[in-house]
């Protein structure tokens, strides 16, 4: 099974031969140019050329598995990529004009070179469970009925993972457990997840809202928007200012947060300001989520910082014992559980596998 991750900057592209999730083949290519056609295309070229030099044929790829960002509400599944697929996925695109096109360029591209079954996963998709009142904005209704205004969620592949995972550290059913993923990398969100069930997230309509993230301001006034458009800010600027030069850039002056803590460490203001915020409020974010489940089993944290960042992870958890949750060292650098509380609640460290997610639902699609 090969899983094709298209971002904004780069191609991951990931074989695994399974059920084993333990990939035969892991490489991350680089665009020529900024997410043009011909540049996605040249990306798959250089992936399938570095995976026949590793050993791997081509042909001997079974299935292709891709994920998207962004599914709308026509999307809340894994789904066999055929043309009405590709038309149907258009239509969402706008929903996330800077993930979703780029991979379905990607989709395109590859299945003009691997004549395969080709799947699509969804990061929306997992939260398909959320209740009406986390899926509703307290706007006109209007809104909803005439422009789409909901909330969808993202980060579902990592978040599902992370499920499974932590029920495996925790040696517990996944149906009993109450959790709270904090997915904290270049993006970062929060999810309730009671029983397998997304409850809660902390992202919305996109994947702007909510906490500080690498370069996304998360969640502001909205004031400010329109402060800033009677200003005379053509709207397009604004929201490139708020997902491109915010979050930690905006404050730190990059999204590194292993250059942030190394310039914190030297005394450098900025640095220290933007990671003080960033843990405010992913701490924030968490201590809400808890309120939608009737007991915290485990906190679980993923992605890049939450796996890597271990000072940022013990800051975000000191800032939660009046909630119950323990303090881990500040040097623990494993995975798994490393910390219990009074009351048995766990904080969890999960590596990211969006591709085992991905595969196997390309497999069971295959398959069926």
């Amino acid at each position: 099974m090969l899983v094709l991750n298209a971002g904004s900057a780069t191609l991951k592209a990931t074989v695994l031969d399974m059920p084993s999730t333990d990939p035969i083949f892991d490489q991350t290519v680089g665009w020529s140019s900024d997410g043009t056609e011909p540049a996605v295309g040249q990306a798959i070229d250089d992936a399938l050329a570095a995976m026949a030099d590793a050993g791997i044929a081509v042909e001997s790829v079974h299935a292709v598995g891709h994920r998207v960002v962004h599914g709308g509400e026509r999307f809340t599944a894994p789904t066999l990529i055929d043309d009405a697929a590709l038309v149907a996925l258009d239509e969402v695109a706008g929903l996330a004009p800077i993930h979703d096109p780029i991979a379905i360029m990607a989709i395109r591209a590859a299945r003009a070179r691997l004549p395969v079954l080709h799947v699509a996963a969804f990061d929306t998709a997992f939260h398909a469970t959320l209740p009406e009142a986390a899926v509703r904005y307290p706007v006109p209704d209007r809104w909803g009925t005439e422009h789409g205004i909901r909330r969808f969620g993202f980060h579902g592949l990592s978040v599902a993972w992370s499920t499974r995972a932590a029920a495996t550290a925790l040696d517990r059913p996944v149906d009993e457990l109450r959790l709270v993923v904090a997915h904290l990398g270049g993006g970062c969100s929060v999810t309730a997840v009671d029983a397998g069930r997304s409850v809660d997230t902390s992202m919305g309509l996109t994947p702007l809202e909510g906490l500080m993230m690498g370069t996304r301001s998360g969640s502001i006034d909205p004031g400010i928007v329109f402060r800033l458009m009677r200003a005379g800010l053509p709207p397009d600027e604004i929201e490139r200012a708020l997902d491109h030069e915010s979050g930690l850039r905006g404050v730190g002056g990059t999204q590194d947060m292993r250059d942030l803590l190394a310039r914190e460490a030297r005394g450098e203001d900025p640095a220290r300001l933007a990671i003080e915020m960033f843990v405010r409020r992913a701490a924030a974010a968490i201590a809400a989520a808890s309120t939608t489940l009737d007991r915290l089993d485990a906190l679980v944290f993923t992605g890049g910082i939450g796996q890597h960042a271990t000072s940022v992870r013990a800051r975000i958890c000191a800032r939660l014992r009046g909630v119950g949750v323990p303090e881990p060292p500040a040097t623990e650098t494993g995975e798994g559980v490393t910390a219990r509380g009074k009351e048995g609640l766990a904080v969890v460290v999960v590596h990211a596998r969006e591709d085992v997610v991905i595969a196997e639902a390309a497999l069971e699609l295959v398959g069926r």
